[in-house]
């Protein structure tokens, strides 16, 4: 496999790891199971964007991603809509 492969994978697991231990249990079950569903579709673009939401705090990525308020336009992004949508069609 080629390096840059190789990185990409390694990449792809610390944020699935990230995504099941965020903190709080409630973004755990929200980001573990999409990240699960999705990041091995993710290219490096997707998933630079993917660690950033990661980063942003917990209160407002929840009411974000609930539909309680707006993202900030920093992290209004195709990923945040992607999470967003996942969840909205799981509860279809």
């Amino acid at each position: 496999m080629p390096e840059h492969n190789k990185n990409i994978e390694t990449w792809r697991r610390r944020l699935s790891f990230r995504s099941w231990h965020r903190g709080t249990r409630e973004l755990d079950l929200l980001f573990g199971p999409f990240a699960d569903a999705r990041l091995g579709g993710y290219g490096a673009g997707e998933l630079a964007q993917y660690e950033e939401l990661l980063m942003a705090p917990d209160p407002d990525v929840y009411g974000w991603i609930v539909g309680r308020e707006a993202p900030e336009a920093a992290y209004d992004t195709g990923v945040l809509r992607d999470v967003i949508a996942f969840h909205g069609s799981r509860h279809a």
